[in-house]
């Protein structure tokens, strides 16, 4: 992996534990050990294009693994995306979150939120998809992508908040109900 997307990935991790003012170039640099020479080089539009980066990367990332999930039941398909979360938590010992939504809720840059907001659209026309696949009608898989990443997202959150899988897997169970009761 080259320098450029180890920062990249470095300021992926750390949009997800620290949020979007924690995440400076000497952060990055410090948890990546990237020359400082290297900022500039690489991203010469500043912040604002490693952060755009980042979220790309994180998007992609949750594309990628969710893909593997075309043609399996939309229980399955909840329960890989709610897996993903379960195990971003697990590892990091409840300190990271979603990037992207850290991005979402800390940027008022019109670039920004439409970087977070074309990630966020690229996961629920994706999820809508695989579900309408596993069994879900095609209307109420759109709507239940949307809700299934809301939930997820704020499961997360209080995951973190109260450093216990007891919300997440409330949230999860419920997610997990309603969509074998949509397919079937």
């Amino acid at each position: 992996m080259g320098t450029r997307d180890l920062m990249i990935d470095g300021a992926r991790l750390l949009l997800a534990e620290k949020g979007l003012q924690e995440t400076s170039f000497s952060e990055v640099l410090a948890r990546t050990g990237a020359p400082r020479g290297s900022i500039y080089h690489h991203f010469p539009e500043g912040k604002d294009q490693l952060v755009g980066l980042a979220v790309d990367r994180a998007g992609e990332s949750a594309l990628a693994v969710m893909e593997g999930t075309a043609g399996r039941s939309a229980v399955e398909v909840v329960d890989t995306f709610l897996g993903l979360w379960r195990t971003l938590l697990d590892r990091a010992g409840f300190r990271l979150g979603c990037a992207v939504l850290a991005v979402t809720v800390a940027t008022d840059d019109p670039a920004l939120l439409d970087r977070t907001a074309a990630v966020f659209h690229a996961w629920r026309a994706q999820l809508a998809r695989l579900l309408e696949q596993g069994g879900m009608d095609a209307g109420r898989a759109a709507a239940f992508a949307a809700t299934l990443i809301a939930a997820t997202e704020g499961a997360v959150a209080m995951a973190r908040a109260e450093r216990s899988m007891d919300p997440f897997d409330l949230v999860a169970g419920d997610l997990r109900q309603a969509a074998a009761d949509a397919s079937s």
